[in-house]
């Protein structure tokens, strides 16, 4: 089996080369192709990836190059993780809406808009080129935003899926509680890409989400960053993302008075590649799990065995919609539960979502179509209309000042705003 990681040179990847070694028989891997401009980087992943498995003794061959054809030609699958801009970008995205109180965050609000716009061209060139040289692959979509990314390769015809951890590690966390195989747990998981709720969990098809809520309630909110009679009150347990809406002032206010998350995730990578250029470093090192990501290589091989196996089972998912959330257009993207197979993920039957809910996954998804018009057709107005169409920005003042500054900002990776 040939699989192919388009930002092969992130610091996530020895946790999915990591996944790979532990879950070889779900994903007998032969060949694993890291594909990375950055050379250097690159390099030092590379050997990191051959170290860890040869220490597992897994047989798969590694591949390192920087052309894209090259490294995902006859593959199975292909993995993106990429990140135009890298840190310093990401750094950007999170400053500058801070300067018009808005919350500066990598995938929501204004800094996940300016990400999306010098991202989608970006992936739909790359994916071309895997149509070219791997006609047959899956592309499995981890790059964010990843429900807009997802939706411009679906409309660009790709044979693609979007997949984010948020809900794995939620059935992780309450597998732990209960004291049960995460196989057991299944999760009522509900929304868009990092705007979701968990409104049911089921132990071996009983419902148990009641009881969480009662053993673990406070617990679980402070990890949310959210007050726990929120919690009580809705009998749900939203993302994290959440916070962004339902704490959004406290978050800026918190944002202000720190180094961005980038600033840290910069100094954190530099010192996982110390450690990757560490012949001795031979399986994956602590500080990774303080990078993000976590059940990343879990999700993901557990995705691409069954795209590639036909198994048929349930994961969750980013998908077209198809008339599963009824308010929303078929074309799109969701992330529920579906049931994966050789031919794709097809959604399963969703209860009823709640008004709560309901209208803030309408607004969100609307503002989705309109950032996506402006990826990938660029200019001022459909900018400054995506951000206008956003929950978090919604003024016409802020929304002009914002345009601004993110075309500004972002003019290196957005050809169309220079002049």
């Amino acid at each position: 089996m040939r699989l192919a990681v388009v930002g092969g040179g992130s610091t996530y990847t020895p946790e999915l080369v990591d996944g790979i070694a532990r879950l070889r028989e779900e994903l007998p891997v032969t060949h694993l192709a890291l594909v990375d401009p950055d050379a250097a980087r690159l390099e030092r992943v590379a050997g990191m990836a051959r170290r860890m498995l040869a220490h597992a003794g897994h047989p798969a061959r590694v591949l390192a190059t920087s052309s894209l054809a090259r490294g995902a030609e006859g593959a199975d699958a292909v993995l993106f993780q990429l990140r135009v801009g890298g840190q310093a970008a990401r750094d950007v995205d999170e400053r500058l809406p801070l300067r018009c109180g808005c919350v500066g965050q990598e995938t929501t609000g204004a800094g996940g808009l300016a990400k999306a716009l010098r991202t989608v061209p970006v992936v739909l060139e790359l994916a071309s080129i895997v149509r070219e040289v791997a006609p047959a692959a899956w592309i499995v979509d981890f790059t964010n935003p990843v429900g807009i990314v997802t939706r411009a390769l679906l409309d660009a015809g790709h044979r693609a899926i979007g997949l984010c951890n948020v809900a794995i590690g939620f059935q992780r966390r309450f597998a732990a509680w209960l004291g049960a195989d995460p196989a057991r747990v299944a999760l009522g998981h509900v929304g868009l890409n990092h705007l979701t709720w968990e409104r049911s969990v089921t132990l071996d098809g009983a419902e148990v989400l009641p009881e969480l809520l009662r053993a673990h309630g406070p617990e679980l909110a402070a990890s949310l960053g959210l007050r726990p009679g929120l919690l009580a009150r809705l009998g749900a347990v939203p993302s994290y993302y959440l916070r962004y809406f339902y704490a959004h002032d406290e978050v800026v206010r918190e944002q202000r008075a720190k180094p961005t998350r980038a600033a840290e995730v910069a100094e954190m990578e530099a010192r996982l590649l110390e450690l990757y250029a560490d012949p001795a470093v031979v399986t994956k090192p602590d500080l990774l799990s303080r990078r993000g990501g976590a059940f990343y290589s879990e999700a993901a091989v557990a995705l691409v065995a069954s795209l590639l196996g036909d198994r048929g089972d349930t994961q969750v998912v980013n998908l077209r919609n198809a008339g599963t959330l009824p308010f929303l257009p078929d074309e799109a993207v969701i992330e529920v539960p579906a049931a994966v197979t050789a031919s794709g993920a097809v959604p399963l039957p969703v209860p009823p979502v709640e008004p709560l809910y309901a209208g803030l996954i309408a607004h969100v998804s609307a503002y989705e179509t309109l950032a996506l018009e402006a990826a990938l057709h660029g200019g001022a107005d459909r900018v400054r209309d995506a951000l206008l169409a956003h929950p978090l920005i919604g003024q016409d003042e802020l929304a002009e000042e914002l345009t601004g500054l993110l075309l500004e900002a972002g003019r290196e990776h957005l050809p169309w705003a220079v002049g």
